[in-house]
Parts: structure tokens; C-alpha cells; sequence
């Protein structure tokens, strides 16, 4: 029997069981272009079974097409997989952010005593909530609208329409976080107190299993930082001939950018929070921090300091940034001169709140007019004005005072920045440079460029709170005058005047108010020139001493009077009394500034204020002018032929009119209440010195006790009676 013939089996190519084995994804066109010359090495191929090599082609092209099939599903399983990772883990972050803000928050504020500083903690959550909730929107919005998956083009379109928002919100959060580890520290020193906020952290998130705030806090840190991951495992399971493929690529390179800018602006925000802080020191503590590193670069901040000024070295000119500290150094005046001006105001308005004149009895029960006056100026101190002085202080007074502790940062900033320019300054030519001199160049362009950033920020936002707040201002008092005028209508028809038209009305009621300035500013003047008079009062025993010192070492037309209390607030000023006396140095300050005096103020130098000082003219010793009795020349006294004035009988004549006729007493007792007034007692002899105070009012006379005190009493409390010792005389006849 005979076997029938069949084909002998072709074996298969090594090439091809190789790749077989092996995973699709590794099959490439050479392996399998290699097929050919593989068969025809083949010691076991024969020419005769051409027909067959076709076979093992098309089933190699299979193989190929299924390896590239499956590795393409695989390439959009993972990428799907990524895409879902990616919102899935957006969707829990934004789930434990309510929870830290929402449920930990509120229980946290639940204990007793209230925890200081927790609101700090939770700054800036808000905006990172709403960032991530508005992204999942996006992603919702287009999922809904396409009924699909989320495809690339819809995450990668919504991520780049957030991603300065998202920027923006993460920046100041990451800025913010070593501020909030220091308050969680700080809490963990009161062993107590974590024990509550660890229990209350575990109560209001069981399934976490969390024991320290820190553990939400710090997501938001990990969250900016796992995009960029998230979007490069997206990108590597994705094919390059993608059509979204581009678009993926720029928002993992956007996403890294935002990183870059983030951990920059965190970078400043240290410099600054070092640099801008305001320390005061002891002594003892500056001197302790002295070492010889310090005193090394405080020298060498001196010496180039000194060459700048000098000339032997040219200073590094940045014009922009010279432009930009001058506006500031213009709105900080501003702000300072016009918190002042309203603090003035707000003082004047207190005490004319407190001026009740309204409350005294002017015994005018029968006239109109005064009546409503007082009801009038009833109205405005309880309830008009009040009400404007809150309003001025709520809306004026408190955001000028928050701006002008916002001066402060900014200020020592360019402080710091003029310091490390010196330093800079120093190392700046040198061709390498040492660690610390690296440092110390980095240090200055951080802080330059953190200055020329933020400072045209800081500048343009106070100008507009200035702006705002003088608006304010004009509608306060806008509103004040309506409320003034709704207060008068009432009284319109009780007040005089009040028939007149409308031409005769305002021709009365300028004519008064002009009258009434005239008369106030003749009282300013008068009250002024009073204030401003020198003293001259008698200078007692010590004040004579400095005055002969200050003299004797100066001269007599160096001398000055202080007519008013001098404070001094700054530098080298001094804080003198009213009626002290000084001597004038200089008259100008080392800046030229002639309103600053140079004076000695008896072994004492410093400024005083110009203004306040004026000439000394002592006054000549004269005989006081007394009430004794005067005789007129010759009265009394008859000549003879033979008299002379040196006679013996003229000498007796002279010497017995020579005595007091008369003898002033204090007819009632007086009470000093000054230093520049005398007690007296009634029936108490005294010397009348002068019969008129320094001003010439007649109504005060200066005197002198038994004792020898030297003061003002009333002159209607003296009077005049005959002396006891009077020697009555007759005149001799002819």
C-alpha cells in the first residue's frame, strides 16, 4: 500500500518564531523585511515550494498588523487610564479641601479658648477651591456636551483657559505655607491644646485617619506639582501622529512654566518677608550680634559708601528703579502729611463736640433766635456730627492708618536693596566669584527685581486708595451738608432774617461771615502775638547764673528767648521751655535749612525751631515806681540868698520829705494760683513794683512781700493809707 504523497512540512523561520514569542509591541518593519533573506539562507528551504513562501508572508503581515493593533489598544487603555487618574484625583482633592475648610475649620472655631491665628491657616483655601471646581466644570460641561469619554482636546482646552487663575491662586497659597507650618508649631508646643485639635481633626474626618493639620494643608502643595506628572504620563501613552498630540505637549509645557513661576514668586516673597521686617534692638542686643564677619561687611559697605560720595568711584545708576523709589518717597509724604491733616481734623471736631454751648443759660428764654440756635446746636453735637466723626474714622482715618503700616515693608526694602548694592557694588568687577560672593550677587537681583515688580504695583494701588479715599472725604461732606440743611428747614421760619429774599438773604449772610472772619482773625492775631511774647518775668537766681554764662561765652547779641514750648522729635533737636534762654550758633542746620537754629542751651546744643525763638532784651535796672508821695522839684523848699543845695538846712529838708507819706496795703486776701503770682493776706504790707503786668494791663500789679516774693496780685485788691512813720512838715515861711 502506498503512502500517498503529501508536502513535507515547511518549517518555521527562526525570524518569525523570535518575534512570536516575543510581545507585538516589539515587532519592527526590519525584523520583518528580514523575512526573505531568511528563507533563502534557510538551509531547509527549497526553490521548489516558492508557492508556500507566500503563505508565511501574508501570515507575517498579519502578525505585524495585530502586533500594531494591540499595541495601539494598550497605548489608549493607559492613556485612558491616565485621563481618568487625573480627574478622578482632581475630584478627591477638591472633596478634601471642603473638608479641611468646611467641617475641620468650623470645628476647630468651636473651641474654647479660640485658637489664635487659625483664620491664617486657611487663607487663600478659597481661591484654590474655586480654581478646582471651575475645572471640573469645564471637564463636565464639554463630557455632557460630546457624550463621550473626556478626550484630550477638552481637558488640554481647559486647563489652558485656567492656568493663570490656577497660578494666581496656588502662588499665594505656597507663599503662605511656611507661615502656616510655624502657627501648627506653635500650637504643638501647648500639649494640651494639640490634643484637642487632634481629636477634632480625627471627629471631623474619620476616614482619613489624619493626626495633624498639616496633612490637608500641604495637598495643595502636592497638587500643583503632580499636574506636570499627570500630563507626562498622559503625553507617553499617547501617538505622536495624535492629532491632539501638539496641543497635549504645550499644556504639560504651560503646566511646568506654572511651577517655575510659582517656586520664583515663593523665592521673592522669602526675600521680602526677611528683608521687610522691622526689628528693634537693644543696645546690648546690636552688640551682641556684632562679630567679625558683620563688622567686615559693614566696613566694606562704609568704604564704598565714602567713594561714592567722594567721587573716586561712580555709583551703579538703575533709572527705573530711581523713578519708581522717588514716586514712592512722594506717596509716602503724601499719605503721612494727609494722615496727619485728618487726625488734626478729627481733633478739632472733638472739641468742638465737647464745647456745650448749648447748655448754658443765657437768660434769653424770651427771644426766638437763641432758642433755635440752641436746638440747632443740640441736633449737630448728638446726633449729626457723631454720626460724621464715626464715618470719618471708618472710612478715612482707619485705611490711612493701614496704609501707612504698609509703608514700612516697602521702605526697608529699598533700605536692604541700597545696602546689598554696596556689597554688590564691591564684587561686581571680579571675574569668578566665591560661594558667599555668588550669594550675595544673587541676593541683590532678587531683591532688585522683586522691588521692579511689585513696586509700580504698590504705587499705582496706594494712588488709588488716596484718590478713593479723598472721593470719600467729598462725599461725607456732601452728605453732612444735607443733613445740615435738612436739619435747618425745620427752623427756616423761627430764624431772623428768614423774610428776606433770596438777593438780600445772601448779601446779610456774606456781610456776617465776613465780619465774623475779621473778628476771628484779629482774635487769632491777638491770641497769637500773646502766646509769643518773651517772658519777662523777673529770672530768678539760677536762670541769672545761665544767663551770665551763656553771655560771657557768646556775647550779649547771641542771646534768645524760647517764646514757646519746643518738643524735640527729631534728631538733634532739643526740648526746651517756654521763657528759656539760649544761645543762637548757627543759623541754619548742616543741610542749610534756616528754619533749624544751632543753639547752646547751657551746656546742652542742638536745633530748635527758628520760629520760636526771639531776641533777648534784658531789662535796665530802674527804680520801681512806687505809690510813696512825691514832692515837685523846689515845692517845699524856699531858697534864700544864701542857701545852696548843699547847705546843711536843705540837706535836712530834703531827707524829712525823703520819707514815705503813705503806705499800700492788700485790702483783701489772694491766693496765688501760678508760679507768676503771690499770696497775700489782708492788711499785709507790700512794695507795688510795677503798676501793670508785661502786657500794660492796669488790672494786674506786680508787687513785693515782707519775704521778698516777687508776683502778680489784682490792683483792686490793694489799697493806699497813710504810713505810720509819715513825719508831717510844715513848710517854712519866707
Amino acid at each position: 500500500m502506498e503512502v500517498p504523497g503529501f508536502h513535507p512540512p515547511v518549517p518555521f523561520p527562526r525570524t518569525i518564531l523570535k518575534h512570536s514569542l516575543s510581545t507585538p509591541a516589539v515587532v519592527d518593519h526590519h525584523s520583518l523585511n528580514s523575512v526573505d533573506g531568511d528563507l533563502e539562507d534557510d538551509p531547509f528551504f527549497d526553490a521548489e515550494e516558492e508557492p508556500y513562501r507566500e503563505d508565511v508572508i501574508s501570515s507575517v503581515g498579519e502578525v505585524k498588523k495585530m502586533a500594531e493593533e494591540a499595541a495601539k489598544e494598550r497605548m489608549a487603555q493607559r492613556q485612558l487610564m491616565a485621563v481618568e487618574e487625573l480627574v478622578q484625583s482632581e475630584r478627591n482633592y477638591l472633596k478634601m479641601l471642603h473638608i479641611t475648610t468646611i467641617t475641620i475649620r468650623s470645628n476647630l472655631q468651636k473651641l474654647q479658648p479660640p485658637l489664635v491665628n487659625l483664620d491664617s491657616m486657611f487663607l487663600y483655601l478659597g481661591g484654590l477651591i474655586d480654581v478646582s471646581s471651575r475645572f471640573l466644570s469645564l471637564l463636565d460641561q464639554k463630557h455632557k456636551e460630546s457624550g463621550e469619554l473626556i478626550t484630550l482636546e477638552a481637558l488640554c482646552d481647559s486647563f489652558l483657559s485656567l492656568s493663570s487663575e490656577i497660578e494666581a491662586a496656588y502662588k499665594e497659597y505656597l507663599a503662605n505655607y511656611n507661615r502656616v507650618i510655624e502657627v501648627e508649631n506653635s500650637y504643638k508646643e501647648k500639649e494640651a491644646l494639640w490634643n484637642q485639635i487632634v481629636e477634632v481633626i480625627k471627629t471631623s474626618a474619620p476616614e482619613v485617619n489624619a493626626s495633624s493639620l498639616s496633612f490637608f494643608l500641604v495637598m495643595p502643595v502636592q497638587r500643583i506639582a503632580r499636574y506636570p506628572l499627570l500630563l507626562q504620563t498622559i503625553l507617553k501613552h499617547t501617538d505622536t501622529r495624535h492629532p491632539a498630540y501638539s496641543l497635549l505637549e504645550q499644556t504639560g509645557h504651560a503646566a511646568i512654566a506654572i511651577n517655575c513661576r510659582i517656586n520664583e514668586y515663593k523665592r521673592f516673597r522669602e526675600v521680602a518677608d526677611k528683608y521687610k521686617k522691622s526689628e528693634t534692638l537693644s543696645i546690648i542686643d546690636k552688640i551682641n550680634r556684632l562679630n567679625s564677619h558683620s563688622i567686615a561687611k559693614k566696613t566694606a559697605r562704609l568704604g564704598q559708601f565714602i567713594k561714592h560720595e567722594t567721587g573716586m568711584v561712580p555709583k551703579l545708576v538703575d533709572e527705573e528703579f530711581d523713578g519708581l523709589e522717588g514716586f514712592f518717597s512722594i506717596l509716602e509724604h503724601a499719605i503721612l502729611q494727609l494722615l496727619d491733616n485728618v487726625e488734626q481734623y478729627l481733633h478739632h471736631l472733638q472739641r468742638f463736640l465737647n464745647c456745650r454751648t448749648e447748655e448754658f443759660d443765657l437768660d434769653m428764654d424770651g427771644e426766638k433766635a437763641p432758642i433755635c440756635y440752641k436746638e440747632i446746636t443740640s441736633g449737630l453735637r448728638l446726633w449729626i456730627l457723631p454720626v460724621f466723626e464715626e464715618r470719618m474714622k471708618d472710612l478715612i482715618h482707619k485705611p490711612l492708618c493701614a496704609l501707612r503700616d504698609l509703608l514700612v515693608g516697602p521702605r526697608n526694602l529699598i533700605r536692604k536693596r541700597l545696602h546689598k548694592l554696596l556689597d554688590y557694588e564691591v564684587i561686581e568687577g571680579k571675574t569668578s566669584l566665591s560661594y558667599e560672593e555668588q550669594s550675595i550677587a544673587n541676593t541683590y537681583r532678587t531683591m532688585n527685581t522683586l522691588l521692579l515688580n511689585e513696586l509700580p504695583k504698590f504705587n499705582g494701588l496706594a494712588l488709588q486708595m488716596i484718590w478713593s479715599m479723598l472721593g470719600t472725604f467729598s462725599c461725607l461732606h456732601k452728605d453732612l451738608a444735607s443733613d445740615l440743611e435738612q436739619l435747618f428747614q425745620s427752623f427756616t421760619q423761627q430764624l431772623p432774617h428768614s423774610s428776606l429774599d433770596a438777593g438780600a438773604f445772601w448779601e446779610w449772610a456774606e456781610k456776617a461771615v465776613l465780619e465774623g472772619a475779621r473778628a476771628l482773625d484779629a482774635l487769632a492775631q491777638s491770641t497769637e502775638e500773646t502766646l509769643l511774647a518773651p517772658d519777662s518775668r523777673p529770672l530768678n537766681a539760677s536762670a541769672q547764673q545761665g544767663l551770665q554764662e551763656l553771655m560771657v561765652k557768646h556775647g550779649s547779641d547771641k542771646i534768645y528767648q524760647v517764646t514757646g514750648a519746643v518738643v524735640g522729635g527729631r534728631e538733634l533737636n532739643l526740648t526746651l521751655a517756654k521763657g528759656e534762654l539760649v544761645a543762637v550758633l548757627g543759623y541754619a542746620d548742616t543741610r542749610g535749612d534756616r528754619r533749624r537754629w544751632l543753639v547752646d542751651a547751657g551746656g546742652r546744643r542742638g536745633y530748635a525751631p527758628a520760629n520760636k525763638l526771639s531776641r533777648y532784651h534784658q531789662a535796665e535796672e530802674k527804680p520801681p515806681p512806687s505809690p510813696h508821695l512825691r514832692l515837685p522839684r523846689g515845692a517845699g523848699i524856699v531858697r534864700r540868698h544864701s542857701d545852696t543845695t548843699d547847705s546843711p538846712r536843705a540837706m535836712a529838708m530834703a531827707a524829712t520829705f525823703s520819707q514815705p507819706c503813705f503806705q499800700v496795703y492788700a485790702a483783701y486776701s489772694f491766693t496765688a494760683r501760678g508760679n507768676h503770682e503771690v499770696s497775700v493776706v489782708a492788711g499785709q504790707p507790700v512794695r507795688v513794683l510795677e503798676p501793670h503786668d508785661k502786657r500794660g494791663n492796669p488790672e494786674w500789679s506786680l508787687v513785693e512781700g515782707h519775704d521778698r516774693q516777687r508776683g502778680y496780685v489784682p490792683s483792686n485788691y490793694l489799697a493806699v493809707a497813710p504810713a505810720a512813720n509819715a513825719v508831717t512838715t510844715k513848710r517854712p515861711s519866707c
